[in-house]
């Protein structure tokens, strides 16, 4: 029997948040300018090829054309390699470059206007403090949340990001997290040396820019980290 639309879209976000759940450990998130001189592309194929299952496209610099050119080689790309690709913030070019989701922050888009257009992407919102988390929990509580992850940050210092002053450091994250029930990751100047006492702290998925990016061999740098956060914590070892 053929399936119609609304089921086809209830496979795909049905296997888009399976993987979510199951089989992201670290979260390579994009940034050309800190990437010791080597394109989004070049990145992109690098942390692919070292077995990411999920990358977001950030990019604050790109015109519009230029951006939809890289959002599409992103697509294809993830597409072959069976990943999550991510938009950051910008619903326009992932619409138009068929992105699995987006990720926003709190005055971005409202993920409840973004998913009553796209009903199959995940939708990501960044979560700066405990405030933040208790109210998307009670909306998850109220059964009224678009969102299907949360992220918590910075947790340390970055410069990736400007105007951080606040650095929430790994002690509140369980509190934190206790706060929202939907699956998070956490992001903010994360290095290899934090991974311990990140999962000691029950985080299970890291986001990160220069710990991968401004690696001498990206590919091996990304397998390194999948390797050692499935060491340290109990999501299934899946095959790549």
């Amino acid at each position: 029997m053929v399936k119609d639309g609304k089921s086809r879209q209830a496979d795909l976000y049905g296997w888009r948040r399976k993987v979510l759940m199951d089989e992201v450990t670290v979260y390579p998130v994009c940034c050309e300018q800190l990437s010791a001189g080597r394109s989004d592309k070049e990145w992109l194929d690098n942390v692919l090829a070292g077995g990411a299952k999920i990358v977001q496209l950030r990019d604050k610099k790109s015109d519009d054309r230029l951006l939809l050119e890289k959002a599409k080689y992103f697509r294809e790309k993830t597409r072959e390699a069976g990943a999550l690709f991510l938009i950051n913030d910008r619903f326009d070019i992932g619409l138009l470059a068929d992105s699995d989701g987006i990720h926003v922050g709190q005055g971005d888009l409202p993920p409840e206007e973004i998913r009553r257009l796209t009903p199959d992407w995940i939708i990501g919102q960044s979560c700066n403090d405990l405030a933040e988390v208790e109210a998307l929990g009670a909306q998850v509580q109220a059964g009224s949340s678009a969102v299907d992850y949360y992220n918590i940050g910075p947790i340390y210092r970055t410069d990736t990001k400007e105007g951080l002053h606040t650095f929430l450091g790994a002690g509140d994250i369980q509190q934190i997290s206790a706060a929202c029930p939907l699956p998070f990751t956490v992001m903010g100047g994360i290095k290899w040396d934090h991974i311990p006492e990140l999962a000691a702290a029950g985080v299970r998925r890291m986001a990160v820019v220069t710990a991968i990016s401004m690696a001498a061999d990206m590919q091996a740098e990304t397998r390194r980290w999948i390797d050692e956060i499935r060491r340290v914590t109990t999501l299934p070892v899946n095959s790549l």
